[in-house]
């Protein structure tokens, strides 16, 4: 098997809350291939959020490592898809799927080409000029999913992709990223409650404890 395109070792992570300390991480690991999807489940408050901000490099563990297989980059390594989308709400549908390709510059007749393609593909060849306003919670989030893909990543991240989202819009995002990430060899960490969605992984891991098992 190839090297790893994630691998987290021993990560550790505590907070203080006044006069307390509160170990959130204590010795997680994990590692993910190419084209590997890997869900992780846990209870409400059992750090799975954290893990994803470290796996993702927006903070840093107290102890333990984590490593990227490739770029340093995150723009080229790493696609992210949120429980509240994120989309700019003054820019339409193929704009911010191009926000992706904007963060490493300029943005020519390859990207625009690349973004249409990708909304296509998630099926929304003809609302590409909607602002997201005009858009359903369903087709907010695929455009969130072309956009993560946009640069080519090696990885995404997922954190509670379907929260708000009905069941049966839900289910259809999580068949696309899946399907999605198998056809592009992309490794997949979807951080989900619903077990269902997480049993739709190859692999399947629950965070408790501050332990990934």
């Amino acid at each position: 098997m190839n090297n790893p395109v994630l691998t987290a070792v021993d990560v550790r992570k505590t907070f203080i809350s006044g006069d307390r300390r509160i170990e959130v991480l204590r010795g997680a690991a994990l590692s993910v291939h190419a084209g590997e999807s890997v869900s992780i489940s846990g209870e409400s408050g059992s750090g799975k959020s954290t893990l994803l901000q470290l796996l993702a490099r927006l903070d840093e563990p107290d102890t333990g490592s984590i490593t990227w297989g490739g770029s340093a980059e995150r723009a080229d390594y790493l696609g992210m898809v949120f429980q509240s989308f994120y989309l700019i709400p003054e820019m339409d549908a193929l704009a911010n799927v191009l926000m992706a390709a904007r963060i490493r510059g300029a943005v020519g007749k390859a990207e625009k080409a690349r973004a249409a393609e990708l909304l296509a593909r998630v099926g929304l060849a003809e609302r590409a000029t909607h602002l997201p306003a005009q858009l359903s919670g369903g087709e907010r989030q695929r455009v969130a999913v072309a956009r993560a893909l946009m640069n080519n990543p090696k990885l995404i991240l997922a954190d509670e992709p379907t929260g708000n989202l009905d069941e049966r819009t839900g289910e259809g995002v999580i068949e696309l990223l899946l399907n999605l990430c198998r056809e592009t060899e992309t490794a997949l960490v979807l951080v989900t409650h619903n077990a269902a969605h997480a049993a739709r992984c190859a692999r399947r891991l629950v965070l408790h404890e501050g332990v990934l098992s």
